[in-house]
């Protein structure tokens, strides 16, 4: 719900600033360098103040992951075409979460780069998180909810919780361990592809880094039966 009041406005337009000014921190610092009494004294507040807003670090950390996670979560929301093929919806999210990827880079390190030492992520980040796993199990759900996925074919090892499975394009005969094992493969894949390609470990081995983007999901959505 929007801020109503003039005192709910203040707030809501100084927590961006906040937030503005840790991002820009992320840049230059790091996520470890994250400073509260840094930001307060850009903001010419007194750090005391700034408390009131973010108590801690670690509360300032949390509302950055979740940003970043809910801002990729929608790049890859907007890029879905439910009336498309489900191979180009596919190729559409993971093209998009690159895109978002690679014009915030450090949002991304903060989310799948090296941990944060001394924090831990509560329990409030995982629906977030978990956003562009929802389109991407959105597109395999309803693939084999069209009949458009082969039959399933390997071993059913269980090793997917329920909640991935949920997530997962939900329940169907064709979705089973197997499938959802491929899927998570999949997921984690696409992370890995644009991790390799921020964090400079495909320097000296691709020479075309958007063509190859395109053929490794491409092959991935391949592994999914799309």
């Amino acid at each position: 719900m929007p801020p109503t009041t003039a005192r709910e406005r203040a707030r809501a337009a100084l927590t961006t600033d906040i937030t503005d000014l840790a991002r820009a921190q992320l840049a230059t610092a790091g996520a470890a360098g994250l400073s509260l009494r840094a930001i307060a004294r850009e903001l010419g507040m007194a750090s005391s103040a700034l408390y009131r807003y973010f108590p801690s670090r670690d509360d300032l950390l949390t509302r950055l992951i979740i940003d970043g996670y809910d801002d990729m979560g929608a790049a890859a929301e907007a890029a879905d075409d439910p009336g498309a093929a489900p191979g180009e919806r596919w190729l559409a999210v993971c093209r998009a979460v690159r895109t978002w990827a690679l014009a915030r880079p450090h949002e991304y390190a903060l989310l799948y780069g090296s941990p944060v030492p001394g924090y831990s992520a509560p329990e409030d980040t995982v629906p977030a998180a978990a956003r562009v796993g929802v389109v991407l199990g959105r597109v395999l759900g309803d693939a084999a909810r069209a009949g458009l996925l082969p039959p399933a074919a390997g071993r059913a090892t269980g090793t997917v919780s329920a909640a991935a499975a949920g997530v997962l394009g939900g329940a169907h005969p064709a979705l089973d361990d197997a499938v959802r094992t491929r899927a998570l493969l999949a997921w984690s894949a696409l992370y890995g592809t644009i991790s390799f390609e921020l964090f400079g470990h495909f320097t000296g081995s691709v020479t075309d880094a958007d063509t190859f983007f395109d053929d490794a999901i491409t092959d991935l959505a391949g592994l999914l039966g799309f």
